[in-house]
């Protein structure tokens, strides 16, 4: 069988179609499978923030991406900022803490 040089041109740009394709969808999944990663830390400082007793009254968000933790908000003191971030660093998943944290 022979393939005339239009088929030629069309089965090579549906292969190169396809195989760019194929590359979208694999990145599409590995960034759904970050957010719910960073879903899964974010869920976790929280935890660890609510279940210290002296940060009761702080008001600390957490933000996650690719593993780095965002924590901001008002606290009482620099002990309770200190104890925020050392709680979030100890988390599994937490590749960095950066504290925006505010003393007031």
């Amino acid at each position: 069988m022979k393939f005339s040089p239009k088929q030629f041109v069309t089965v090579g740009l549906a292969l190169a179609l396809t195989t760019l394709l194929g590359c979208a969808s694999t990145a599409a999944k590995e960034g759904n499978k970050q957010a719910a990663d960073d879903a899964v830390i974010t869920n976790k400082v929280i935890k660890a923030l609510s279940s210290e007793a002296t940060l009761k009254s702080a008001h600390i968000m957490v933000e996650t991406s690719k593993g780095v933790v965002l924590l901001s908000g008002v606290v009482n003191s620099a002990a309770a900022e200190n104890t925020a971030t050392e709680l979030a660093r100890y988390v599994s998943g937490v590749t960095l803490v950066r504290d925006a944290i505010q003393i007031k």
